[in-house]
């Protein structure tokens, strides 16, 4: 594999037999860092068994780290090669697991660096496991790409720690006109970012709502998925018992026919339960005189109350350990497909057949081993103009740091599975008096496309009839999801043949084979171009201003498209997929230095996205109006609680940046960097270095993040902190 020949061709350098070393200098620095929320409130993402993990004035981070670090030349070099090693022991008491202890390609990896420096002819080589640093922008990584950064802290840490070292060959040399050519390949890696694995980091401070959407327990589609079936399972077994009735003596058998009623068709009529059974009675019905086979009817329960009680009776808890219904703080159930914040609230327009389909349905999350498998190959040109323009070019052809991830049904098999979605053109009521759509037992209305689903629903009303009907209404035009193989369909009854012998059903004897939802994560080939510049001016007023900046233009970047309509008839991977963009980011700054030596930088950022999605929709079930829109998410911020968060098509930062040293010999300093968010999110780090001695400093740290909670930064209000530290050179 070409990562593996990557290590071998590094190895070999830094091995080479021929090679004798001399006497190396050996330093260090041991550093100690605690930290403490500011406030309360509950965290994004830490939610587990029903409850909640609220942030509080406890220790969240007690953090000692002991870096050696090895320098050496070899004797017999006729390059006069020397090498570096920098070696970390980590551990960090009060983290959750995983976040503890050394972790390779990680901040926390206990090899931070390991290369040799050597040249041949006029070309300077660097061998091994190290940083490259290209882009100087305050708080955001532009051109500074080629190696992968760690987020377990967000943006807090300075950029040298939260950078992860990769083994690479780093070669440059200076060109006869005064130009500089670098050339770098370097081993694949992904950023580390919180909450993005199998488990969802449960109780991790710096876990984004966009990555909460994915694992987190109570609103990531990976545990959601597996709760939403088993309700759907629930539904199907009412139905099963004849639970449904589908005319004034009849009761349903199963959920694949229920092809017109809807999730918000249930939540508009008002229901009879039983011990046994779901009863339904229509909108215009009432109960007073009515009965169902005998049995009076004495008292009813609206939709919205029984949608919420059989979730959270599956959940197993009246807390709902999923967001699958939501009720106000006065214990009224939310339901509301035009600004929703709860599960079924996005799945308005799903038919009870859809329900069919998921039941039972599971979910797992699996990682592309091949997704980072490869080299990255980078390239810069930069000089200096006889005015005093410095000036670089950049083009990096590599894997894409940050993961994104695929969802496709698939079998219990590995069989990935293909979604097909049919549309009923008539309301259906089986068993009763109303249209059906079943012609013979091989058709179930039309087959349509993702982009031809008609989101104008209307109402289906029957006769009144004068005893008990309690299933007499339901939806023209609503659209089921189904799942197949090619050759089956995969449901707790055969869509095809509800009441036949279940031919085209997939069923190992008689054990329902459910249909997995698997999350996969990948990385992205992207090419990336880019360039830099600065100079400096004098100004009578100023002084010397120095005026930067940066750009990348970003081929083929991966970004989440919402399709709202989709997610409202149950179409689960088609209402979230990734699709490829084109982004422009560029940073211009200003640096100047004021009250003597005081350094003011402020930077305006854009990032644009070339290929913004957004389509506005409206449509109605019938009963009421829902969102079909498809559009561009936020990746950062997208969630269950605010409607799966739109993105902006040209995003906007400003900061300001202020450093400057006092003391009598200006032995200590202080740094404040404030960052405002288009959209209302902040976040202000103000930090201190205070020198003891000649190997001692002490460090305090204060990180505010506030404003917008939708917003990158104003999401983390509740994980404000302040921090307390030391360290010890030798």
């Amino acid at each position: 594999m070409i990562k593996s020949k990557l290590y071998i061709t590094v190895l070999s350098a830094a091995l080479a037999s021929t090679i004798s070393y001399a006497e190396p200098t050996i330093t260090g620095k041991i550093t100690h860092e605690a930290a403490k929320f500011t406030g309360d409130g509950n965290l994004i993402g830490n939610h587990s068994g029903g409850g909640v993990i609220p942030a509080n004035s406890e220790t969240f981070k007690s953090e000692t780290s002991a870096r050696i670090y090895i320098d050496g030349e070899f004797e017999n070099s006729e390059n006069g090669a020397t090498y570096h090693v920098e070696l970390q022991g980590f551990k960090d008491g009060a983290a959750i697991n995983n976040y503890d202890d050394n972790e390779s390609n990680t901040q926390r990896d206990p090899l931070r660096e390991a290369y040799i420096d050597t040249s041949y002819d006029d070309i300077l080589i660097r061998a091994g496991k190290q940083q490259v640093v290209w882009g100087t922008a305050d708080g955001i990584k532009l051109l500074d790409a080629i190696n992968p950064t760690d987020y377990s802290e967000l943006v807090q840490n300075q950029m040298e720690d939260s950078r992860i070292p990769v083994w690479m060959i780093n070669a440059e040399t200076d060109l006869e006109s005064g130009g500089n050519i670098q050339f770098v390949v370097s081993e694949q890696s992904e950023n580390k970012i919180p909450g993005l694995n199998s488990s969802g980091d449960v109780g991790h401070p710096f876990i984004m709502k966009g990555v909460d959407s994915i694992t987190g327990k109570r609103n990531g589609f990976l545990n959601i998925t597996p709760e939403l079936a088993s309700v759907a399972n629930t539904f199907h077994g009412a139905a099963a018992n004849g639970g449904f009735a589908t005319s004034a003596s009849t009761g349903s058998n199963t959920l694949a026919t229920f092809s017109g009623f809807t999730v918000d068709a249930f939540s508009k009529n008002y229901w009879y339960p039983t011990a046994s059974k779901i009863i339904g009675l229509g909108q215009s019905q009432t109960v007073g005189g009515t009965t169902h086979n005998g049995t009076a009817v004495t008292a009813t329960t609206p939709g919205t109350t029984l949608l919420y009680n059989y979730a959270s009776m599956t959940n197993g808890s009246t807390n709902q350990e999923t967001n699958l219904v939501n009720k106000d703080s006065s214990g009224n159930v939310i339901y509301n497909g035009l600004n929703p914040t709860s599960t079924f609230e996005y799945m308005t327009a799903a038919t009870f057949a859809t329900f069919n389909t998921l039941a039972n349905a599971t979910s797992e999350y699996v990682k592309d081993s091949k997704a980072q498998d490869g080299a990255n190959i980078g390239w810069r040109y930069k000089n200096t103009t006889d005015d005093g323009l410095n000036y670089s070019f950049n083009l990096m052809r590599k894997a894409d740091a940050n993961p994104y991830i695929e969802m496709d049904w698939y079998s219990a098999g590995g069989t990935k599975l293909t979604t097909e979605l049919w549309q009923a053109k008539e309301a259906f009521q089986h068993g009763g008096s109303g249209p059906a759509i079943y012609s013979g037992s091989t058709t179930y209305g039309t087959q349509v496309n993702r982009e031809d689903v008609d989101h104008t629903l209307t109402t289906y009303q029957a006769a009144q009839p004068s005893s008990y009907t309690a299933y007499n209404g339901g939806n023209t035009n609503a659209t089921t999801v189904h799942l197949t193989d090619g050759i089956n369909y995969y449901g707790k009854v055969d869509p095809l043949n509800p009441d036949g012998t279940y031919a085209n059903f997939v069923r190992s004897g008689t054990t329902f084979t459910a249909p997995v939802l698997r999350m996969t994560e990948k990385s992205n080939d992207v090419t990336v171009i880019g360039g830099s510049f600065d100079t400096s001016i004098d100004t009578e007023a100023l002084g010397p201003v120095v005026i930067r900046g940066e750009a990348t233009y970003t081929k083929d970047e991966m970004t989440p498209v919402i399709n709202r309509g989709l997610l409202a008839i149950g179409d689960l991977t088609g209402g979230l997929q990734m699709e490829k963009a084109d982004m422009l980011r560029y940073v211009v700054g200003l640096d100047i230095t004021a009250l003597t030596n005081m350094m003011i930088s402020t930077q305006f950022i854009q990032m644009r996205n070339l290929d913004y999605v957004d389509t506005p929709c409206t449509g109605t079930t019938g009963y009421a109006s829902y969102d079909c829109s498809k559009y561009t998410g936020d990746m950062a911020t997208m969630h269950l609680t605010n409607g799966l968060n739109k993105a902006k098509k040209n995003k906007e930062f400003y900061s300001l940046y202020l450093s400057k040293p006092f003391g009598e010999s200006g032995q200590h300093r202080w740094n404040n960097i404030f960052m405002l968010e288009e959209g209302g999110g902040k976040w202000n780090r103000l930090d201190v270095e205070y020198t003891i001695d000649d190997n001692t400093v002490a460090t305090a740290e204060y990180n505010k993040y506030f404003g917008n909670e939708n917003t990158q930064f104003g999401q983390f209000k509740n994980s404000s902190n302040v921090q307390l530290g030391v360290k010890y050179s030798f």
